[in-house]
């Protein structure tokens, strides 16, 4: 007999619980598909609270900021009213300017959307992209290898 696989949600140590609400169901009585990217931008802001790093301060007097310059998401499943949830995130590639997240949700077991998002660190003036900062490079490699924040 084969050992069980593991769990989908292993692959993501920031999981940051969620409960539906009202407000976010559409006349088919489930999740509004654009909500998912507010419990996306939910998970970022505890992915950078984990890490120890919580924005905007860990990026003041970095020469820059970042911004959101790609949304993917794929539904699978829906998400109703009460259900309890978990917003997954991971930091999937660290480019020079760019990183790149790996998301999901999760009810149970069940992956019921996954994406990703892409920042850039860049000056808000000129728009030019900046290198990402190099606390929040090793911070956030430091975390990704299992290291505490």
């Amino acid at each position: 007999m084969k050992p069980p696989e593991p769990s989908p949600l292993t692959a993501f140590r920031l999981r940051h619980p969620l409960r539906v609400r009202w407000a976010e169901l559409d006349p088919q009585n489930i999740v509004f598909n654009g909500h998912y990217l507010t419990y996306f931008d939910i998970g970022i802001t505890e992915y950078w609270r984990a890490i120890g790093l919580p924005y905007p301060e860990a990026i003041a007097g970095s020469g820059g900021d970042l911004f959101a310059v790609r949304s993917l998401l794929n539904y699978h499943a829906p998400a109703g009213y009460d259900d309890v949830l978990a917003v997954c995130v991971r930091a999937a590639k660290l480019g020079n300017s760019s990183m790149s997240f790996e998301m999901a949700v999760f009810r149970g077991e069940e992956r019921l959307v996954s994406g990703e998002m892409v920042y850039v660190h860049a000056d808000p003036e000129s728009q030019t992209s900046r290198p990402l900062p190099e606390k929040l490079r090793a911070t956030i490699e430091a975390w990704e290898a299992g290291g505490g924040a």
